[in-house]
């Protein structure tokens, strides 16, 4: 299976990226809460300087620079970061955004209150090198005392029971209703799938139109996340399970020292 890169990939889908969620702007909203109050209760009331490193068209930095905070959005894939400056003036909000890998954030260092890394981002790197370079460089932009919020997908248990395609998802369109769904082809270590990303959408004049993109994540486990995090030189790592955050995927914390 051929697999784009991870630009590709997300520039690809930055127009359809909402249909993800049954309501784009209802779980904008309801994630921004979350991150917002984990950041008020370690930080203070604020407002705070916060990264979102990973930004796409900016699900959680809309929502985020929406509840006060003055958010600047990173992300490698052009199309996203444009349309998430779009999304964000429509709705009143200023969002200055970057073209910008996490692995070479172009910023100052201990520029920021706050770096958010959410929706799963941080495992579309394959190597261990990778994903400390990108810590790395997320700590030299945050200030002392600085807090790190990063978000992925609960992969301990998926881990062992190698799933092959997650449950679709539905969506409307004012054309009528989208389906989303994946479909996850493991390699031979049992750590690394590539994925293929379905969305079925309504066609002019009736039936489906099928768009497929294609990348790779590796399924790093809690263990696997809090030992890359607290050997890049951060400390109270923790995690916060969406019943407790409110955020629908596992959150981990951690603090600059």
């Amino acid at each position: 299976m051929l697999v784009s890169s991870v630009g590709d990939f997300y520039d690809v889908l930055a127009a359809d990226y909402h249909l993800i969620f049954p309501d784009w702007d209802a779980s904008m909203t309801a994630q921004a809460r979350a991150l917002d109050g984990v950041v008020r209760a370690r930080l203070g009331p604020g407002p705070h300087r916060v990264l979102d490193c990973s930004c796409g068209i900016g699900t959680q930095a809309i929502g985020l620079a929406r509840a006060g905070h003055r958010v600047v959005g990173g992300d490698l894939s052009p199309a996203a970061v444009a349309r998430a400056a779009a999304e964000a003036a429509a709705r009143g909000a200023v969002l200055p955004v970057t073209v910008a890998d996490m692995r070479e954030l172009p910023y100052r260092a201990a520029v920021f209150d706050a770096v958010v890394c959410a929706d799963n981002s941080l495992p579309h790197l394959l190597t261990t090198a990778d994903v400390r370079t990108a810590l790395a460089g997320m700590r030299r932009v945050l200030r002392d005392g600085g807090l790190l919020l990063l978000t992925v997908r609960d992969y301990d248990e998926v881990r062992a029971a190698r799933p092959t395609s997650t449950p679709p998802q539905v969506s409307t369109t004012a054309r009528g209703r989208a389906v989303t769904f994946q479909l996850w082809h493991w390699h031979d270590d049992g750590e690394r799938y590539d994925l293929e990303h379905f969305q079925l959408v309504p066609a002019t004049g009736g039936g489906w139109e099928v768009r497929v993109r294609r990348t790779a994540y590796w399924a790093l486990t809690r263990a696997e996340v809090s030992d890359a995090v607290a050997d890049s030189g951060f400390s109270e790592v923790s995690w916060h399970d969406p019943e407790a955050s409110g955020f629908y995927q596992p959150l981990l914390t951690a603090r600059r020292v």
